[in-house]
């Protein structure tokens, strides 16, 4: 028989977890648009995608699935270029299987693709497996 209480325990301590990350980085930036000192992607999802597309003036949206083999490709890239631009970009995830409603809103039909937001505004995407350089190309018209 499964132990639910343990099952949830552990749900409990991750939004837990998840909560006080939110509220650190509110008490520490508040209401200022400064770009806080993420070094590592934010998983965005279906029902935080608006508010955090709006939040961070500086963001690169990672659009994968887990099945995905090009996604695994890029996937360490993104995470690399979270800590070498952080405090200037913030990177964000978004599993397309488990948030069809934000893929389905920007068209997304391949992964991975790379979306990059100024402003809470889509300027440009990058689909396929870019490499880093390919990315940081990208990157730097957007955010010198």
């Amino acid at each position: 028989m499964q132990n639910w209480d343990e099952d949830l325990s552990k749900i409990m301590e991750k939004k837990l977890k998840q909560y006080q990350n939110m509220a650190d980085i509110k008490n520490t930036f508040g209401n200022n648009r400064m770009e806080p000192t993420l070094n590592t992607p934010i998983t965005m999802t279906d029902y935080n995608f608006d508010e955090m597309s709006k939040k961070y003036n500086n963001l690169v949206v990672d659009f994968w699935a887990p099945w995905c083999g090009p996604c695994k490709m890029v996937s360490p890239i993104i995470d690399q270029l979270a800590r070498e631009f952080s405090g200037k970009i913030v990177f964000g995830k978004v599993n397309v299987d488990e948030n069809p409603t934000v893929a389905n809103i920007f068209g997304i039909q391949s992964i991975p693709t790379l979306i990059i937001f100024k402003n809470g505004n889509a300027v440009d995407g990058i689909m396929g497996a870019a490499s880093k350089a390919q990315l940081v190309a990208t990157l730097s018209k957007y955010f010198a």
